[in-house]
C-alpha cells in the first residue's frame, strides 16, 4: 500500500511539472496582458496589479517612474483615442521578456505635445520588460519617433533622391 501511495505521489509531481506554466511563459502572459489590456485597452486602473511600486523605464537620457510612464501612456491615449498596440512577438528569458509590438491609430486628440492632424499612424516598436515576482520592474524601449512625426505630417518626408518631398515639389503634401 505505500508502494501505491508513493508512486501516486511521484505521479503528481511529474504531472505538475510537465503541466505548470514556465516562469518565462508566465512572465509572457504578464506582457501580453498588459499590452492588450493597460497599454491598448486604457485601463490604467491595473498599473498597480501589473507593475512593481518601483518600477523604472530608462530612457536614453533619462529614468522615468511609474508615474511618468503612465502619464505618457495616458497622453499617447489622448492624441490617438483609438490606438491599438498590439504585441506581435513575444521572446522570454528568465526574468526579461522582449516584446515587438505594433501601434496604430488615428491622431484626433491632443497629447504628449502633438496636435491633432487627424492622420492615421503605424508605428513599430521593441519593448523590453524584467519582471520580477509577478510584476514588471523596468522598463527599455525604442520606437521610430521620425516615421511618426512625418505620417501625422509634422516633419517632411524624404523622397528616394534624399530631398523632402516639400523640397521636391516646392509645396507641402496635402
Amino acid at each position: 500500500m505505500k508502494v501505491i501511495g508513493t508512486i501516486s505521489v511521484c505521479l503528481l509531481l511529474m504531472a505538475n511539472l510537465l503541466f505548470a506554466s514556465s516562469p518565462e511563459q508566465q512572465n509572457k502572459a504578464l506582457a501580453k496582458r498588459a499590452f492588450e489590456e493597460l497599454l491598448s485597452g486604457g485601463r490604467f486602473e491595473l498599473a498597480e496589479q501589473l507593475y512593481a511600486k518601483d518600477f523604472v523605464n530608462h530612457g536614453i537620457h533619462r529614468d522615468i517612474s511609474l508615474v511618468e510612464d503612465q502619464a505618457a501612456l495616458k497622453g499617447w491615449h489622448e492624441a490617438f483615442p483609438d490606438v491599438a498596440i498590439v504585441p506581435e512577438k513575444l521572446i522570454a528569458e528568465g526574468d526579461l521578456v522582449t516584446i515587438y509590438w505594433i501601434a496604430r491609430g488615428t491622431n484626433t486628440g491632443t497629447g504628449n505635445g502633438l496636435p491633432a492632424t487627424g492622420k492615421k499612424v503605424e508605428q513599430s516598436g521593441i519593448t523590453i520588460w524584467r519582471i520580477v515576482n509577478g510584476k514588471i520592474k523596468e522598463e527599455w524601449s525604442a520606437f521610430d519617433q521620425l516615421s511618426m512625426m512625418q505620417q501625422l505630417g509634422l516633419l517632411p518626408q524624404k523622397t528616394s533622391g534624399g530631398v523632402s518631398e516639400t523640397e521636391a515639389t516646392g509645396k507641402k503634401k496635402e
